[in-house]
């Protein structure tokens, strides 16, 4: 009896349990000959952190959610195309991150459309005033909305890395080994990243 058909043959609990000890890429693999119950288990690592991950890219909790899930399907349709060349990590935020990156393209297509179907007198708006008559709660969604916005104005791999170590607190190891680059480009890039969002904020300071 093979290892795989040995598993199946095993309490369903009992073959959940023995998951929980395989790293990532044992589970993708065996999920790639056929074992669901790693499939659940990855799903169960990763939805939470990509989901914090995509948010802080579309700022959107729904649209976030839409993208998680559309990645775990490709996860279980695409399961073959991952190969041991990058860790499993690496992988899985790709697809969030292009999956992510093409709804921001889409949404700033609709707004480019929008906008030129407006006219001058349409396009005024007002910046809440910072005095003391300011309700709190509008001032800090001002502060939040402007912080976001500028975020989402880094390039795009400035901004992974600071949404990466600013907001998910992952490690400078963590992100080298996510994105596959070398320890001192993910330093450069968080250090770039960080001055340009200085720069854009320092009305708020």
């Amino acid at each position: 009896m093979n290892t795989l058909s040995h598993a199946s043959s095993l309490p369903a609990s009992q073959r959940v349990a023995d998951t929980i000890r395989y790293t990532d890429e044992e589970l993708i693999r065996r999920f790639q000959k056929g074992d669901e119950n790693a499939y659940g288990e990855l799903v169960k690592r990763y939805k939470d952190p990509l989901l914090n991950f995509v948010h802080r890219y579309v700022y959107d909790h729904d649209q976030a959610e839409d993208i998680v899930q559309d990645t775990m399907v490709k996860l279980f349709t695409h399961k073959h195309y991952y190969k041991e060349i990058a860790k499993f990590s690496t992988w899985i935020y790709t697809i969030a991150g292009n999956l992510a990156k093409t709804e921001l393209r889409k949404r700033k297509r609709q707004k480019t459309t929008q906008l030129s179907q407006l006219g001058p007198e349409d396009r005024e708006f007002q910046i809440p005033a910072d005095d003391a008559g300011t309700d709190e709660s509008i001032q800090n969604s001002f502060v939040e909305k402007r912080i976001q916005a500028a975020i989402q104005n880094l390039e795009p791999h400035f901004r992974t890395v600071i949404i990466m170590r600013d907001i998910q607190e992952l490690s400078y190891e963590e992100i080298s080994n996510i994105l596959n680059v070398p320890l001192g480009t993910v330093k450069s890039r968080i250090n770039r990243g960080r001055l340009e969002l200085q720069g854009e904020l320092k009305d708020l300071r």
